[in-house]
């Protein structure tokens, strides 16, 4: 693993080139031998200096957890990051492209809990017991570290990408639709870019809420009620540029727009 002086000095790098809007070489590239477990180091070390700072954290994100999105990225395994409350916006709003490097949408959906939700054994019903409500989200990916040749560590230091987060549509109780078949077509400036169903993600979008709580167990935590927990996205990341209007239809789940200045 790295030294301690190294995760910190690289949280640095992360925390200057997200005031910056810039982006640094990759981490793997420059220490081949780093871990998923350095990654999430770096990772923590760069919330704790954030909630330290006042930012609050709201909920976590989960990604790559479908195919679509490990065949865009080249890598095959989940990974988590966090959400703060700053990183949030409702449907219809207008979001500073230059606050975000590397700008993308993503397409998923977000679960609200009720309840507190943990492993070691956590299943899909634990999730939908757990869970208020089942909302469209749309996450704006910003990465901070090159693109090309990146690979999952680098991608977990990176708060695994995470920028932010559109909410609205229709949120629905989860035992009022069969969240597989939720379908979305995501429109930029009028044209259908992507579409998937959310069964893409692990079978169902709540085993990915599942596999977050197992994976968190293994670190003596877990989820907590009043948490927004992102899923993972059942389309392919679509790049978009300043003054590009986003539309995504969610059908019988609504519909959520924002647009980029």
């Amino acid at each position: 693993m790295l030294e301690q002086s190294t995760i910190e000095a690289i949280a640095r790098e992360l925390a200057d080139a997200d005031r910056e809007k810039s982006v640094i070489p990759r981490i793997t590239a420059r220490y081949p031998d780093a871990t998923i477990e350095d990654s999430y180091a770096i990772q923590g070390v760069w919330r704790d200096q954030n909630i330290a700072a006042g930012r609050t954290l709201v909920g976590r994100k989960i990604g790559l957890t479908s195919k679509a999105m490990q065949a865009a990225t080249g890598i095959t395994e989940p990974d988590y990051g966090v959400m703060f409350d700053d990183t949030v916006y409702e449907s219809g709003s207008v979001i500073p492209f230059d606050d975000f490097s590397n700008v993308r949408i993503e397409v998923e959906l977000a679960f609200v809990l009720k309840t507190p939700l943990e492993g070691p054994n956590c299943s899909l019903f634990d999730v939908l017991r757990a869970t208020e409500y089942v909302t469209p989200a749309l996450e704006v990916l910003n990465s901070h570290i090159e693109l090309e040749g990146r690979t999952i560590v680098d991608t977990i230091s990176d708060n695994a990408a995470y920028g932010g987060m559109v909410l609205g549509g229709n949120p629905m109780r989860p035992d009022d639709i069969d969240l597989r078949w939720v379908g979305a077509m995501l429109y930029r400036n009028e044209t259908i870019e992507e579409t998937g169903l959310a069964g893409g993600v692990l079978g169902h979008p709540g085993m990915g809420v599942a596999w977050l709580a197992n994976t968190f167990h293994q670190h003596g935590a877990r989820l907590e009620a009043g948490e927004i927990i992102l899923a993972g996205s059942f389309t392919r990341p679509m790049w978009v540029s300043k003054g590009d209007a986003v539309v995504c239809d969610y059908g019988r789940m609504g519909t959520i727009t924002c647009r980029f200045q």
